[in-house]
């Protein structure tokens, strides 16, 4: 581990929150605008654990990609 991330690690205090995001498109699709909106009201994100990954069908096909995660942020 690199030094300034393992003080980091050291010295800082994290929280995690559970969110779900989804997307018409794809599951990495969903991941990625989950962690883009999360970041707008979370600083310091700095990772994210996919927990679960669902999908919605219609007729035979996959209408929505939906994941729940966990998101890692450091307390100010």
């Amino acid at each position: 581990m690199p030094a300034t991330l393992e003080k980091e690690a050291l010295l800082s205090v994290a929280k995690v929150v559970e969110i779900t995001s989804s997307s018409t498109k794809s599951f990495e699709d969903a991941i990625q605008s989950g962690v883009a909106r999360a970041s707008k009201t979370l600083e310091g994100i700095r990772g994210i654990r996919v927990m679960d990954q669902k999908a919605v069908v219609r007729d035979g096909k996959i209408t929505e990609f939906r994941v729940d995660m966990k998101v890692t942020f450091i307390l100010k």
